[in-house]
């Protein structure tokens, strides 16, 4: 007898409830302490007891999931938040502040994210024909979707890898293409096809930010830099914003902020040299600007960090 829409619905939510179950047991039983492991090149499990404090950082193309708990992540003035039942796509390096909010020790937060190679996800759009793009829609370099059944399912196939090594060798570029191909063939294909730099405005903006994050030291020049690209300034602007949701100038200035808070961790110097070595020449003007992204100002945000390692 043929099953109903309704029972084969029902069946597909069981069957996804199973495969989050699993996920879950999985990832705790490899992630056993706080912090990020890496199984797998390429594949970073990561569990969290408690919520926590906004993390500010630069992502590199990958996918986000996650099996147990929420988290979300601040790009410029817009806001995504995901959990079990979604996935974040990322497809350029963009500042971003990442915060896990529902943990609990009972109920940690356990999360995978896997990351995405240009190369690969080029390769598979040509292996697949050159899967047609939509046209139109957001370009922006992140978004957050609704985790299909099978795209669970090959991302929990890539998790059991961890327990084979032989078997990882030969099996996971396949599922990793698998995992790129349910990608291209769902809600965010057109985003990232962006990464693969097959011809487009976003290909250039990607190469902008490449350009501001290697010379983030350096006073912007925008129109130099838009005349290099081939484009108008104020099309610059436009497309650079579609894509980072902020301008070149916030762009630059998340970044040489960031530093500036990495290199005042790790190396013994005050806040004005900490400035100058990222790009300001003004003391006063980097200290407000600090406090306006961290909280605090630059050598007390610094103390608080240090404490709570």
């Amino acid at each position: 007898m043929n099953s109903t829409a309704p029972e084969l619905a029902a069946r597909e939510t069981h069957q996804a409830d199973a495969y989050r179950a699993e996920l879950v047991e999985r990832i705790a039983l490899i992630a056993r302490d706080e912090g990020t492991v890496e199984p797998l090149q390429g594949l970073y499990l990561t569990r969290s007891s408690t919520p926590t404090e906004p993390l500010h950082g630069v992502s590199e193309p990958c996918l986000c999931g996650i099996a147990q708990g929420s988290k979300q992540l601040l790009l410029g003035e817009h806001l995504y938040r995901y959990d079990p039942a979604h996935y974040l796509l990322i497809t350029a390096e963009l500042p971003t502040v990442a915060q896990v909010i529902d943990a609990s020790p009972e109920r940690p937060y356990l999360g995978v994210r896997l990351n995405l190679d240009p190369g690969l996800v080029a390769s598979v759009i040509v292996e697949a024909g050159n899967l047609a793009a939509q046209s139109g829609g957001d370009v922006r370099g992140l978004d957050v979707s609704p985790l299909d059944t099978e795209l669970l399912n090959s991302m929990l196939r890539l998790v059991r890898l961890t327990d084979t090594p032989a078997e990882a060798r030969v099996l996971r570029p396949l599922v990793t293409r698998e995992i790129v191909f349910r990608l291209l063939m769902g809600d965010q294909g057109n985003r990232l096809r962006h990464l693969a730099r097959l011809g487009s405005q976003t290909d250039r903006i990607a190469e902008a930010v490449e350009r501001l994050r290697e010379e983030y030291n350096q006073p912007l020049r925008i129109e130099s830099l838009a005349r290099e690209l081939g484009m108008s300034v104020s099309a610059f602007h436009h497309h650079f914003k579609a894509v980072t949701a902020m301008s070149p100038l916030q762009f630059q200035k998340h970044l040489r902020l960031q530093e500036a808070r990495r290199i005042l961790l790790g190396e013994n110097l005050d806040a004005a040299s900490a400035g100058y070595r990222v790009g300001y020449e003004d003391a006063s003007q980097f200290n407000r600007e600090y406090k306006r992204l961290f909280g605090q100002p630059p050598m007390r945000d610094v103390e608080r960090l240090r404490q709570a390692a």
